[in-house]
């Protein structure tokens, strides 16, 4: 019996088994909503692979040599309006869903398995409802015809028994076969399998420290201790008002050591997003025995913002959340803080975020000794003050943000 290419066949069941598994894990994200995020863009990914994939199907259909047509009558001809189907279905789904994402109201950067940037479709935003109901329908289309494609391969392997699906079974081998035949069912508990995980591992990240216990470190050290003494009792006033006179030491300046953390979290529908800035500046003034003299200011390049996904990352520079290109760095700046127990402080100031200016407070605790110290400390932000997170996918973000941090630092006296 004549057989397809081994092209063909190693991309019909590589087709089968993404389909199976596109098809179940896209009845599941509807679900999970925003939880699902990250397994959208899988599912935009394997479904542009798809189209990929039977784009090159098509090719090698109409250049390679392939079986004849297999019966007539009702059966060749459903059997052919099926293929026919099963084509369409295979490049109109994923068009569709790119059309849909292309149109829709937030704008969702798409990158095919967080690498390969996909742009969008230059369609009008009223095509969305059409592209949305399309996409729908055909799932459900393209179900009937997967099913009745199976039905038709086992009609003609178990009642005519005419070895027809040996023609896309490299060999007669019963064991590849049925290896083969079983990737379809394994592609659709790998779909639930992964719709199911995706959002556990999201909504119980790794274990971490609370936002409002982590330490925070920030840079002081003690400063010069001045003491005096004197043997003789009749000069002790004297003394006095000698030490009473000379100024207060000003306060060390302290220098952030590499490797420090800025961090921060904000609940999501139920779960956690957890992101930082990798590029940040500190300038920092403060005895610790004298809060009070505390001069501090934090700049924070925005665009260094990084939540670990490809997709989200593209997101946050635009004007929905920091609005980058408008207002490149946040800046906090504090003059003074309180010590509210051994070694911990509160510093109030202003942060200046997106052309906002509100006031903001930090905490902030101290280990270590002399002019080396170990900073860590946390911050509550109201985000809707400062109009971050204003669009339709922030709906589900809490309203407010934990900050934390954690430097070494290294003082030096005046």
């Amino acid at each position: 019996m004549q057989k397809y290419s081994r092209t063909a066949i190693i991309l019909h069941w590589v087709i089968a088994l993404a389909l199976a598994f596109q098809v179940s894990l896209g009845w599941s994200l509807d679900a999970l909503g925003s939880r699902g995020f990250a397994l959208f863009q899988l599912h935009k990914s394997i479904g542009i692979s798809i189209l990929v994939l039977t784009l090159a199907r098509v090719f090698v259909r109409l250049t390679k040599p392939r079986p004849a047509p297999a019966g007539g009558g009702w059966g060749g001809a459903l059997a052919k309006i099926v293929h026919v189907g099963l084509y369409g279905f295979m490049i109109l789904a994923p068009l569709t869903g790119w059309a849909l994402v292309s149109t829709a109201k937030v704008k969702i950067p798409t990158l095919i398995f967080g690498t390969i940037p996909l742009p969008h479709l230059p369609l009008p935003i009223a095509a969305n409802d059409v592209a949305d109901r399309g996409h729908g329908l055909l799932a459900l289309i393209g179900m009937a015809l997967l099913a009745l494609h199976v039905a038709g391969a086992l009609r003609h392997h178990l009642l005519l028994r005419d070895g027809l699906i040996w023609r896309m079974v490299p060999g007669r081998s019963v064991a590849v076969m049925l290896a083969l035949i079983a990737l379809v069912p394994l592609g659709f508990a790998a779909g639930k399998l992964v719709a199911r995980a995706g959002p556990a591992s999201a909504a119980n990240p790794a274990p971490k420290e609370n936002a409002q216990e982590a330490p925070v470190k920030a840079a002081a050290d003690n400063a010069l201790v001045v003491t005096a003494a004197s043997s003789d009792a009749d000069n002790a006033s004297v003394v006095e008002n000698a030490i009473a006179t000379v100024p207060a030491a000003a306060p060390p300046t302290w220098t952030v050591q590499p490797g420090g953390k800025l961090g921060f979290t904000v609940g999501n529908s139920g779960y956690s997003i957890n992101g930082g800035f990798s590029r940040w500046t500190a300038d920092i003034m403060m005895d610790p025995d004298r809060p009070e003299t505390a001069d501090i200011r934090v700049e924070v390049d925005l665009a260094s913002a990084s939540v670990g996904d490809p997709t989200q990352d593209a997101m946050l520079p635009g004007d929905e959340f920091f609005g980058v290109a408008a207002h490149p760095r946040a800046v906090f700046t504090a003059k003074g803080a309180t010590a509210t127990r051994a070694n911990s402080y509160t510093a109030k100031g202003k942060l200046t975020l997106k052309g906002v200016t509100a006031p903001q407070s930090i905490k902030f605790t101290l280990k270590g000794t002399g002019l080396k110290r170990q900073v860590s400390g946390n911050a509550s932000i109201a985000r809707k003050t400062f109009d971050v997170g204003n669009g339709d996918s922030s709906g589900g973000l809490d309203s407010s943000v934990a900050l934390d941090f954690s430097f070494a630092a290294t003082g030096k006296q005046p």
